[in-house]
């Protein structure tokens, strides 16, 4: 579908057909470039701003050997870098974790300590986890859009899952005995 509307735009010059495409990827983009942002919706928001307007301008580049969305995903990746040359390591906690303090303390408590962990990966592992795991990317789809080779993201994927699994060893025997119980 996603085709459809970039062939109408690239042969006709349909702006509505750029306004479905914006329409129907945006709150991925923000999701992806809020996660990124640890949680600055201001800030996601003027980055998928710019994204989509280079999306507009670069649309003669779409080749089409990936997902529209994927393209996308690596245009917002590419407008957080050049945004935010340099690690920028603040915690903040994002919406997701807003809206689970009304959860029981347990889950805020496991919710905080994978974010602490996450935080303690490396940046490219964080990255790949987060385009992996939080965004659902497949392998080759990070590799894509972030401009890494593929066997790096792997590794990448591989080492921060078993970091992470390492560090919360004691949520995951807690809930053993919970289940034991």
């Amino acid at each position: 579908m996603d085709q459809a509307l970039v062939t109408r735009i690239r042969l006709e010059g349909d702006q509505r057909a750029f306004e479905q495409l914006v329409r129907r990827n945006q709150g991925l983009v923000r999701a992806q470039l809020r996660r990124l942002l640890h949680g600055d919706e201001a800030a996601a928001d003027d980055l998928a701003q710019e994204t989509f307007m280079l999306a507009w301008r670069k649309l003669d580049q779409f080749r089409g050997d990936a997902r529209f969305s994927t393209w996308l995903y690596r245009i917002a990746y590419s407008c957080f870098l050049q945004a935010h040359r340099g690690p920028s390591r603040h915690e903040a906690i994002d919406d997701e974790a807003m809206e689970q303090l009304q959860a029981p303390a347990q889950r805020i408590d496991l919710r905080l300590d994978l974010e602490r962990a996450m935080q303690r990966l490396s940046a490219a592992e964080q990255t790949v986890l987060l385009h992996c795991t939080q965004l659902g990317l497949s392998h080759d789809e990070a590799a894509y859009v972030l401009a890494m080779p593929l066997g790096t993201v792997k590794t990448h994927a591989t080492r921060g899952k078993a970091k992470l699994k390492t560090w919360l060893a004691a949520w995951r025997d807690a809930a053993s005995a919970e289940e034991g119980s």
